[in-house]
């Protein structure tokens, strides 16, 4: 429980002419706000949520440095759910919150919430979260639905900030002016800030699931939509959608118009996916270079859709697309009811991890290509939220992108496995291909991997003899 008695003494007398002109200094939106929607605030188990993701991903600080301590026990969620809208806005508020850990402590002990209040250490991650969302609403009351389930611990933080609700904005306000900013915004690393606006520019790509509708039935629903097919998407605030110029059944849409898609039977139905178009380019890559009855290997694949993505495109074949890594038993009931609803039917799944796979495995004879996409840093990806619910990496990517990269180390360890993947592909004999692909654009997971794997083969090794075609795809 939190101490209510001695931080209510700064809040008594609440003066809204004193707010509006804190406000107005601190606040975090580095773009102008005209005709953006007013922000209402999320519900409670939204806040539990990025509150535990937050707690397993925030910065670790010396002991020298700690300001606030947090606990290590997660909070306790009343309603786990698998809505991929809630998992989204969770995962943004916490990656949000990770950002601006530092601003965010600085403002919680500059108004003297701590160290002056008894608060808890298990619920230092939730005020973080909570804090950030009510200085991005300007302080002002958050919208509660009639019918939205309460959960106390937010309640208590929730009437904890409000109290502190002149403090906190006149401690944002001088934080902005410490820092001679226009916003908190303006005091995030520049690469942050690239990454966020590339975020908020890039389109939206989804392709087309050809086992279950032509993409002529997909022209003309979203026509029937009030869609219009236009050349280009960029800088259009229409609802209009273009055909991508390198893969026949990806469709490109504006950014603005996501919450309108994922709504329509389209999406719902499995029969139009969105994924980002690296890993549309990946497949396809692969496509051109079958033949008929050529089996394809795929390793590390992180989402699903990449393997039906592969499955739709060879559906004409006799080929096999197989996928390796796939340890547990569990998830075979989701994965093949996922599979059933997209129309995949040529997909056969690998207990063993790649470098546990020798090249001379008999089911693996008529591989013709190797499609390869290793764990990297993903630091070509321009939005890491989406990248992680879509390809289901670790929220430890989240905290590499807050900071706008990763440590050498990390980098080189990285670097290290995928060298051992690409040399252990290249020693299947029968492949005819490897395509790699990364959302990284590290030359060191990029253009040094690939040079030091050939060198590896010049060495006289026995592998496929390969030579090295770049291909680079801006995400």
């Amino acid at each position: 429980m939190l101490n209510s008695t001695g931080e209510l003494e700064f809040s008594n007398e609440e003066d809204p002419e004193i707010i509006s002109q804190l406000t107005s200094l601190a606040l975090s939106d580095g773009k102008s706000s005209a005709g953006a929607p007013e922000k209402t605030g999320y519900p409670d188990s939204v806040y539990v949520m990025a509150a535990n993701i937050f707690q397993g991903i925030r910065i670790e600080k010396s002991a020298q440095k700690v300001l606030i301590k947090y606990g290590n026990e997660p909070l306790r969620s009343f309603s786990e759910s698998e809505d991929q809208s809630f998992q989204r806005l969770s995962y943004e508020l916490a990656f949000s919150a990770l950002k601006y850990q530092d601003i965010l402590e600085t403002i919680l002990i500059d108004s003297c919430i701590f160290p002056s209040t008894t608060i808890p250490d298990h619920l230092s991650s939730l005020i973080i979260v909570m804090l950030y969302d009510f200085q991005d609403r300007k302080f002002q009351t958050r919208v509660l639905s009639d019918n939205e389930e309460s959960i106390s611990e937010v309640q208590e933080v929730e009437n904890l900030l409000n109290s502190f609700k002149i403090k906190l904005a006149a401690a944002l306000a001088r934080c902005r002016i410490k820092h001679d900013a226009l916003s908190i915004y303006h005091i995030l690393p520049e690469t942050v800030r690239k990454q966020e606006l590339r975020a908020s520019t890039l389109p939206l790509y989804a392709w087309i699931n050809t086992c279950k509708i032509s993409p002529e039935e997909v022209y003309n629903n979203l026509k029937r939509r009030g869609y219009n097919k236009v050349k280009s998407v960029l800088h259009i605030d229409d609802k209009v959608f273009a055909v991508d110029q390198h893969c026949y059944d990806v469709l490109i849409f504006p950014s603005h118009l996501k919450n309108d898609l994922i709504n329509i039977d389209l999406f719902k139905d499995y029969k139009l996916i969105f994924q980002d178009k690296s890993r549309s380019l990946a497949v396809h890559s692969v496509k051109a270079l079958l033949n008929m009855d050529d089996d394809i290997l795929m390793v590390n694949t992180g989402s699903w859709y990449t393997v039906a993505h592969m499955s739709i495109l060879t559906n004409n074949n006799t080929s096999k697309v197989f996928v390796c890594g796939v340890q547990s038993q569990a998830k075979d009931p989701d994965l093949k009811t996922l599979f059933t609803k997209m129309g995949c039917k040529n997909i056969e799944i690998l207990r063993e991890t790649f470098i546990n796979i020798e090249s001379k495995d008999h089911r693996l004879q008529k591989i013709k290509v190797i499609l390869l996409l290793p764990r990297c840093s993903g630091l070509g990806v321009s939005n890491p939220v989406e990248f992680i619910l879509n390809e289901h990496e670790d929220t430890e990517f989240l905290k590499d992108h807050s900071q706008g990269g990763i440590s050498v180390d990390k980098l080189h360890i990285l670097a290290q496995q995928q060298y051992e993947q690409l040399t252990h592909a290249m020693k299947f004999t029968k492949a005819q291909a490897v395509v790699y692909c990364t959302c990284s654009v590290c030359p060191e997971e990029n253009e040094a991997v690939v040079k030091k794997a050939l060198e590896f083969q010049d060495l006289g090794n026995k592998v496929q003899p390969y030579s090295g075609t770049l291909l680079r795809q801006c995400l």
